[in-house]
């Protein structure tokens, strides 16, 4: 197997020459602090209520209840905290209905 060479007929073009002067002009640095305007935060009375009293006991299901106060809950944490709080209501409202659905 052969290696390609240089093209027929001559050389490569020549490579363009550094800017006068011997240096690049500078990279602009980050932005000052303040220059942007802060971000908006959540606009009032966004976070959900209590959940509504959906009246006899005996059609609720004590692990579901208990999911739904999780997530009523986990508004007041940070994002990062409420993600577990938001995985952990997942689980057990899959595991609740999968239980209701072998009985």
């Amino acid at each position: 197997m052969t290696r390609p060479g240089p093209p027929a007929g001559g050389s490569f073009p020549a490579r363009p020459a550094p800017p006068a002067g011997g240096s690049f002009p500078a990279r602009p640095g980050p932005p000052a602090p303040g220059s942007f305007p802060a971000r908006p935060g959540p606009p009032a009375g966004a976070r959900p209520g209590p959940p509504p009293d959906l009246g006899d006991d005996e059609t609720r299901h004590p692990a579901v209840d208990a999911a739904v106060q999780s997530l009523a809950n986990a508004a007041t944490l940070a994002p990062a905290d409420q993600i577990a709080q938001y995985e952990a209501a997942y689980d057990t409202l899959r595991e609740t209905l999968a239980t209701i659905d072998q009985t």
